[in-house]
């Protein structure tokens, strides 16, 4: 099969072609039938690249840089069905991707322009879909002058955004699971499900580090250490795409989102400019897209809306061009995020003219505008005007072209609109979705063992709390088939065993609609009522089971100032530490369940509550994953991705950081409430000492490392056995330790494993003083433990 990366020799043939006279594109070779030969798929992907660019008209290059979706009624017919006729009148050139073929985009009147979905829209099935993407590209093949398929993009951050597909854990919780296989073998069900109705490119996975709790969508993440980061995405990208081109037929395209700085904005508010050096951004924002971009065959990337150093990443050219494409090596396409060229002008205000805000993208790097073509509508004109070079248009082009080439859509760009639902939310993907759920948890707190239950000394549950009942599974969702309720579980469990009961006890928000701009808090005199009844509720039962945490609606994307989802507390929303208090006094055993997209300081649970769980969003086997682990069928192994805080004052508070900070509060503490890595078993573990394979490497050499752990317990569990170095002298500051590999272990009580890892000069390495990466000769402490906070230590000598 053919990499991605092509002979250099061909892209520096291909931008010597002879360029238009106006509109006429230049005559091409053709084959001796006459058959075109950007059509013959035995010809190398770069020949047909540039054979179909040169027998493009201007006007319909720049098409090919534009996308479709608030205006989508441009192809529509007044039901929302693709209409040729009206395709044809609108787009007589093409049309480059239409965006979110799923939703009903331009069938209703006056949908507004925000990055979501609308509020309360049915959206369609999955035959639907197909049968509206067979369309679309049927119309693109044959109804246009040089029949050129369209992308046809998706949302798949936990799963393909639409009804009916399969809802896995959100990101932050599969962070939880450190396990980059489990990972992969989500995306590629997720890929399935998406080009079963006709996608072929998703705008996922999120590689962007989060170290700032407060803001929305740190869900959307996978977690706060660069490391862990790059091996999640990595294993999303494998699942999704592949490793190698062409793209298989139940595969897609990913894009790397959102290059960069993203998750650390100021202020904690969504776009908030990043205040990074050069030096954070390599050692920490960087590595994620770096890694994707060098080792696997990565063909889509999307700017950032965030500023950095006073420049948006949308007009950063050092940023797009001479790190991404210069330094990496990039070859695919970068895409704006929604409206972010627009944004140069609303948000940023550095221009008042979309055709200036366009000339400034298109030169910084950005390929593609989605979802709508805006300005670079304006394109043509900026050509003829003399403002943007044919060059420029011509080497954008080539980037979309190449990878629908490598897609294969030019030999088959339909999908099978027959099998669109069998493929959807299959047996297999709910299994998977279970046992994604039940990796993801993370035990917090187990006070005199009272996890797991047992049914048998049950004889009645009270569960409590709205979202035991009305289940949250995060941003960038739609309507699963069925989301297993906590409430559903444990009633599942309790069936011929224990009577189940349930009060709502708190209702934290008027609405969970992740895409509803308007959110209010319940009122305290609706909640008191409903804390009463809870109170009476439990004074009857033997266990209460306490759903607590936050929804889509408290913690999510803001992206409009009418649409607002970052907070300034990390308090839990609305009384729920009241109801814990007043539960918790009733003297029952009380095991407190965590449904939550941000880590929220949860001080009184960490000291009162007598069995803590983190479940963050679980997708929709939340209920059963939930009864599997607090009735012991799986024994909880997942460690948090994040630091969690004690309260907003501790912030930033990731565990990597430098020797000279946090050097102490008058009256507070600066160790967080739990460490980075940290989660308990119903087990016990001994992870000894890391064994080097040699005491002293040259600068240019490997280290061995072997770690023996030990299930010193009663029980099967997992163990997250984690590496970590701290290079002890260094000409420029180096954080106290870094995360550099990790594996997942599954052992019997009593079993005994080594666990072996291989470090790299690039583990090694630092930016020094001269912004060059190289390792110094010196000692490295060698840690390991089963999290950031519990290690043990040998010395590495590097000469």
């Amino acid at each position: 099969m053919r990499h991605f990366r092509r002979v250099a020799a061909l892209a520096i043939a291909a931008s010597a072609l002879t360029p238009l006279v106006g509109s006429q594109p230049v005559q091409a070779q053709t084959t001796r039938a006459e058959k075109p030969l950007y059509k013959d798929a035995s010809q190398p992907v770069e020949a047909r690249v540039n054979d179909l660019l040169a027998r493009m008209t201007l006007e319909e290059k720049v098409q090919q840089l534009q996308a479709l979706w608030l205006n989508k009624g441009l192809v529509q017919d007044s039901k929302g069905a693709f209409d040729p006729a009206t395709a044809s009148k609108n787009f007589p050139n093409g049309l480059g991707m239409i965006s979110r073929p799923y939703d009903r985009r331009g069938v209703a009147a006056g949908a507004s322009a925000a990055a979501g979905a609308n509020a309360g829209d049915v959206n369609r099935s999955p035959e639907e879909t197909a049968r509206y993407v067979y369309a679309a590209q049927k119309w693109a093949m044959e109804k246009t002058r040089l029949g050129i398929p369209m992308l046809m993009h998706e949302e798949a951050l936990h799963g393909l955004v639409a009804p009916g597909a399969t809802s896995f854990p959100q990101s932050i919780g599969l962070a939880s699971s450190f396990n980059p296989r489990l990972v992969e073998q989500i995306f590629s069900m997720a890929a399935k499900e998406a080009r079963a109705r006709g996608a072929n490119l998703v705008l996922a996975p999120v590689v962007d580090v989060a170290r700032d709790p407060r803001w929305g969508r740190i869900e959307e993440t996978y977690g706060e250490d660069p490391y862990l980061v790059t091996q999640m995405g990595l294993a999303a990208i494998r699942g999704f795409q592949g490793s190698t081109l062409p793209l298989a037929s139940d595969k897609v395209f990913i894009t790397l989102k959102h290059m960069t700085g993203h998750g650390q904005p100021e202020n904690g508010t969504n776009v908030g400019p990043a205040s990074l050096g050069e030096r954070t951004l390599r050692e920490d924002f960087f590595p994620p897209f770096e890694a994707a971009v060098k080792t696997l065959p990565v063909m889509s990337v999307m700017a950032s809306y965030n500023e950095i150093d006073g420049i948006p990443s949308h007009a950063n050219k050092w940023l797009l061009t001479d790190v991404l494409r210069g330094e990496w090596g990039f070859q695919g396409a970068v895409v704006s995020d929604y409206f972010a060229i627009r944004e140069l002008i609303t948000r940023h205000h550095m221009f008042k003219d979309p055709k200036d805000a366009a000339q400034r993208a298109l030169d910084a790097g950005v390929d593609v505008e989605t979802p709508d073509g805006e300005a670079y509508t304006h394109l043509v004109q900026l050509v003829k005007e003399g403002r943007v070079s044919q060059g420029e248009i011509d080497n954008a082009v080539r980037r979309v072209l190449r990878m629908k080439f490598e897609g294969g859509l030019f030999e088959n760009p339909y999908p099978e609109v027959k099998l669109a639902a069998a493929r959807t939310n299959t047996p297999e993907a709910i299994a998977l979705s279970r046992q994604a759920a039940r990796e993801s948890i993370v035990l917090l707190k187990n006070a005199q063992g009272l996890l797991p239950l047992d049914a048998k000394g049950i004889k009645r549950m009270a569960v409590i709390g709205t979202h035991a009942k009305d289940t949250p599974i995060g941003g960038y969702s739609d309507l699963p088939n069925h989301v297993v309720s906590v409430l559903e579980g444990m009633q599942a469990e309790g069936k011929g065993k224990f009577a189940v009961d349930y009060a709502e006890g708190i209702r934290i928000t008027d609405h969970r609609e992740w895409s509803k701009d308007a959110v209010q808090l319940v009122p305290d005199s609706v909640n008191d009522q409903l804390r009463a009844q809870a109170l009476e509720t439990a004074k009857n039962a033997d266990v209460v089971v306490l759903v607590l945490g936050g929804n889509e609606a408290v913690s999510r994307e803001a992206w409009a100032d009418n649409h607002l989802g970052d907070s300034e507390t990390l308090d839990l929303p609305g009384p729920q530490d009241q109801l814990t208090k007043e539960l918790i006094a009733l003297g029952k055993p009380v095991v407190v369940i965590l449904l939550n997209g941000r880590p929220y300081a949860v001080n009184y649970l960490a000291e009162k509550a007598p069995a803590l769980i983190e479940g963050w969003y679980l997708g929709e086997q939340t209920g059963n994953a939930i009864a599997d682990v607090v009735f012991g069928r799986y024994n909880p192994g997942g460690k948090l991705p994040v630091s969690i805080a004690r309260n907003v004052g501790q912030l930033p508070i990731y565990y990597n950081k430098k020797p000279s900070a946090r050097r102490g509060y008058l009256f507070g503490d600066t160790s967080p409430l739990y460490p980075f890595g940290y989660g308990l078993s119903y087990t016990s573990f001994d992870i000894a000492a890391p064994r080097l394979g040699t005491p002293t490497i040259g600068i240019a050499d490997k280290a061995s490392v072997e770690v023996e752990v030990t299930n010193t317990g009663k029980v099967a569990g997992d163990e997250v056995v984690q590496l970590y170095v701290h290079d002890d002298e260094a000409s420029v500051t180096r954080p106290v330790i870094e995360l550099k590999r990790f594996e997942r272990v599954t052992l019997k009580p009593g079993e005994k494993k080594t666990v072996r890892f291989e470090l790299t000069p690039d583990d090694l390495a630092l930016w020094n003083s001269q912004m060059r990466h190289v390792v110094e000769p010196g000692t490295f402490t060698i840690s390991a433990g089963p999290d950031s906070a519990t290690l043990k230590s040998t010395t590495l000598t590097v000469k």
